[in-house]
């Protein structure tokens, strides 16, 4: 099995628009709330300043995505963000470590300084060891700031890496 990530194209929307609309439906990562249409998720890819796919070079199967865009705006647009997801049955096989190494490299090649995530559920501890793992700062907490699908609450990190 090999698995590289490259720049989506149109044909990959599908497999991609399933596999996001699979963490929101989770209601435990993703701060959306509503799943993508053909339509939206066209669109919502299309307006990132990039969007990767992992594919299996043996299959052509898309197994993951991200994208990657500013944090901010003017004088914090030197800090991009970026949202993961892995096909569920295909996690457990580090694509999402290839995608997060792969968007710690676009993010410096469109000029990015800073990658910072918002919103790290602690719940979500497998994320948090890769981020720390990967040299990720924690910080700091938001308590109760994620609301999940059954309608708790979550707390959430901040974590951030110098690119």
């Amino acid at each position: 099995m090999s698995i590289t990530v490259r720049k989506y194209e149109d044909r990959d929307i599908p497999e991609m628009r399933a596999i996001w609309n699979s963490v929101v439906d989770d209601a435990a990562a993703f701060p959306q709330d509503t799943p993508l249409d053909e339509r939206s998720a066209a669109e919502f890819f299309a307006a990132q300043t990039f969007t990767g796919a992992a594919v299996d070079s043996g299959t052509g199967e898309i197994v993951g995505m991200y994208i990657l865009h500013p944090n901010n705006v003017g004088r914090c647009g030197h800090i991009c963000n970026a949202s993961y997801a892995v096909k569920k049955s295909r996690r457990g096989e580090h694509i999402g470590e290839l995608l997060v190494r792969d968007s710690l490299s676009s993010g410096r090649k469109n000029g990015f300084r800073i990658l910072q995530f918002n919103a790290v559920t602690a719940s979500n501890k497998g994320a948090q060891a890769l981020y720390e793992k990967i040299g990720f700062t924690q910080a700091g907490m938001i308590p109760a700031g994620f609301r999940r699908g059954d309608g708790t609450y979550d707390d959430i990190f901040i974590y951030y890496i110098n690119l």
